[in-house]
């Protein structure tokens, strides 16, 4: 009888445990459905803290990969740190999750291998129009943001952040370009930079650019790329490029984004007041 009193007395104790617990909330998920891609997709959002108690607005990074399983939740937690230390503003993210990034990110290519291997790519002009017409608007109805737009992206989020700042730089003010998979296509778009730049680029930007130990053709491009950026008119495009040889293409985002965001924000901090 008395093992089965304390007995009884342990498990009302753990119920009592399990009573107080309380979900851990990082931001909300929502969909939003694309005339431009004509599909349903998924948003990842995270607020910073006190947004629901303020009416103050905020910048907005729109991250591609924004998956809850791709890189939502380490780059959302990245916010909040440097937040919190004063590396940057409080902001709002934007995670894009992803259908199929392989059509998503790419322009059609001529490379016929690249066709057969990656059958549905080259609907990158799609994806940009979802960009601009619908996901930027509908983020602006239901959200207090300023104008201050970030869009990050490694691998062939790299290259569609790219191709965003060569045809369309306006949509974003910021872009932190990441390990770009400029090899597509025969590296066409590096080709075509430098005239783009000068016929596209009518308002200033900032351009956070890093590679890593990701073979020749990514490090080389990179640089390429780098150099294409810091020809352009200096009164309309700011670059920080950052070779990152330490990391690799499975390590290099959450490293080289905590000095991105750094490098893209750090005017933006307020200070403190004494």
């Amino acid at each position: 009888m008395k093992k089965l009193l304390v007995g009884c007395l342990l498990l009302g104790s753990i119920m009592a445990a399990k009573a107080q617990q309380t979900p851990f909330v990082l931001g909300v998920t929502e969909k939003i459905t694309s005339r431009e891609l004509g599909e349903s997709r998924t948003l990842n959002i995270y607020l910073p803290e006190g947004y629901s108690k303020d009416t103050a607005t905020y910048p907005v990074i729109y991250l591609l990969d924004g998956s809850a399983n791709e890189d939502f939740i380490h780059v959302s937690g990245l916010v909040q740190y440097l937040t919190m230390i004063r590396f940057m503003p409080p902001a709002i993210v934007v995670g894009i999750a992803n259908v199929d990034r392989k059509r998503d990110f790419t322009f059609p290519t001529t490379v016929e291998r690249d066709k057969k291997a990656y059958p549905t790519t080259g609907g990158s002009a799609k994806f940009i129009a979802f960009l601009e017409k619908d996901l930027q608007p509908y983020i602006a109805q239901h959200y207090r943001v300023r104008q201050n737009r970030t869009l990050v992206g490694q691998s062939l989020g790299g290259l569609l952040a790219a191709e965003v700042l060569l045809h369309y730089p306006s949509l974003f003010e910021q872009y932190a370009i990441i390990s770009p998979s400029f090899w597509w296509n025969n590296e066409s778009l590096l080709e075509d930079a430098p005239a783009l730049l000068y016929s596209t680029l009518k308002k200033p930007v900032s351009v956070y650019l890093s590679v890593g130990e990701e073979g020749d053709i990514m490090k080389n491009d990179a640089t390429r790329f780098a150099a294409i950026l810091k020809a352009a008119n200096p009164q309309l495009i700011s670059t920080r490029y950052v070779p990152m040889p330490e990391e690799n293409h499975l390590t290099i985002l959450h490293r080289s984004l905590y000095g991105g965001l750094d490098t893209l924000f750090h005017k933006m901090v307020p200070p403190v007041k004494q």
